[in-house]
């Protein structure tokens, strides 16, 4: 298969925010303000904030600044993998937070009935399908594994290589286990613009185009510095400052750097990429079955993603998770051809009956990484400043719950939520560069060693899960 002629005409432009349905950019914040509630951050975490908090306090004065549009940066280029899991997996919570693991394992159930019930209760437009994930091995040492999971009573079903192949046709496969009810799949740019409109319908006041460049302590309020990033807003001669008077602030940034120091070196940003082929014809939906739509992803530590759209193309994704020295996040990272090169063999090696499809677009982004690989809490200045991260891919879901900790956690008063280990405790931060740099490199060639080596995990990865670093997805 030539892969070159496959990518020949891929668009850079992630296929979700590809859209004539994008909204015409907001304009930015101009003018000093006094607000209830500000929340810094135009994806998942901030808008499901919003949200929560007029649902909560309707009269709240709510204002949401967003530094370029709202879900552009990893809210708009995931997957749109919605799982219910807050702690990146079952196994992965067990292993972090053994005490608590069954009940924000509920949480988390209760979290994606919660995101059902908005998107019903509000008429979201996102392609919500609650289909489930197939998790399929790919090489014989994983099947064992699988099954040991079957569980129909929680809707964890197994499949074996020949039943397999009546659900989704691979030569690659040899057996799946079928999470039927955990996970859901969206349109995830829709999701956003969707909630976008949600929530300024119910008061909150957004403005695009506006960085916080500062969030300092005012004794009874919270001081917020931002100018105006002229660069990202038509018609926006000159970039000017504003400062918001905020009594409560929510930090949603992300993979973006902290604006708390503190936790500065908790998390690092990782460049993940995805393909998205043309759509399928009848014929070659035939050709690889799918009737039931679920989400797939496979076994291994360098593991792909992949799933069908509203009109029947294939997204596919992962395999590559590639860190940049310092920290450092730009544009130019957005491409990389020989990832994309990469993904387009695995893709015709998984579905050879596709052969002659055609990629329409290829595209990377930044998602932020924690060591325990699930997102974390804290809060600042007598909890008038509150923040999560760390979400490491799954953040499409755990949204939601980050915006319900974090109004928690500005209210002062002591909740279930407040009072768990995963919200008070952090996790163990990478150390700065070189050294960063270095262990990051090492602790992927060991995965790579691993998966090479039927899965067994060697010294390195034995001392970080040891450590509680969390290398184990």
């Amino acid at each position: 298969m030539d892969v070159h002629a496959a990518l020949a005409e891929a668009s850079t432009v992630p296929f979700w925010l590809d859209s004539d349905e994008r909204p015409t950019p907001l304009p930015p914040l101009t003018e000093d303000c006094e607000v209830d509630l500000l929340i810094v951050g135009g994806g998942f975490t901030g808008l499901w904030t919003a949200l929560q908090a007029k649902e909560r306090d309707p009269d709240r004065h709510v204002v949401l600044v967003e530094a370029n549009t709202i879900g552009w940066a990893a809210s708009g280029r995931n997957g749109g993998f919605c799982a219910a899991s807050l702690t990146h997996g079952y196994d992965n919570g067990k292993a972090h937070l053994p005490d608590e693991n069954e009940r924000l394992a509920q949480l988390g159930r209760e979290n994606l009935d919660a995101i059902e019930a908005a998107v019903a209760k509000y008429g979201m437009d996102c392609e919500f399908e609650r289909t489930g994930e197939l998790d399929v091995a790919t090489e014989d040492y994983q099947v064992a594994e699988l099954r040991e999971a079957h569980d129909p009573d929680a809707g964890f079903i197994f499949y074996d290589q020949q039943q397999l192949a009546q659900i989704v046709k691979s030569p690659t496969y040899k057996a799946a286990l079928w999470d039927s009810r955990e996970v859901a799949l969206v349109n995830p740019a829709k999701l956003c613009w969707e909630l976008l409109r949600v929530v300024r319908n119910l008061g909150v006041e957004v403005f695009e185009g506006t960085k916080v460049t500062d969030v300092r302590d005012a004794k009874t309020t919270v001081r917020v510095q931002t100018r105006v990033t002229a660069e990202t807003i038509e018609d926006c001669a000159t970039a000017r400052c504003s400062t918001i008077t905020a009594k409560r602030v929510a930090l949603a940034t992300n993979v973006f750097p902290s604006l708390l120091k503190r936790v500065s070196l908790h998390t690092v940003p990782v460049y993940d990429y995805a393909l998205m082929t043309e759509p399928l014809s009848d014929e070659q939906m035939a050709a690889i079955g799918w009737e039931g739509r679920q989400g797939i992803g496979d076994c291994a530590n360098r593991f792909h993603y992949y799933r069908l759209s509203a009109d029947n193309r294939i997204l596919f994704g992962g395999w590559d998770a590639v860190y940049h020295f310092g920290r450092q996040i730009s544009w130019k990272y957005d491409q990389r051809p020989e990832t994309f090169e990469t993904l387009a063999e695995h893709f015709f090696a998984t579905f050879p009956q596709l052969e002659g499809l055609k990629f329409t677009h290829r595209w990377g982004g930044p998602i932020d990484t924690c060591s325990r690989f699930f997102s974390f809490f804290t809060s600042a200045y007598g909890k008038k400043v509150a923040m999560a991260a760390g979400f490491t891919g799954l953040g499409v879901g755990a949204s939601r719950f980050a915006g319900t900790v974090m109004l928690d956690l500005l209210s002062g008063d002591s909740t279930e939520l407040t009072e768990l280990e995963m919200v008070r405790r952090l996790p163990l931060p990478f150390p700065p560069e070189p050294a960063a740099w270095l262990g990051i490199k090492a602790t992927t060639n060991a995965l790579i060693k691993a998966d090479e080596n039927a899965g067994k995990r060697g010294p390195l990865l034995k001392v970080l899960d040891a450590v509680g670093m969390g290398f184990d997805s």
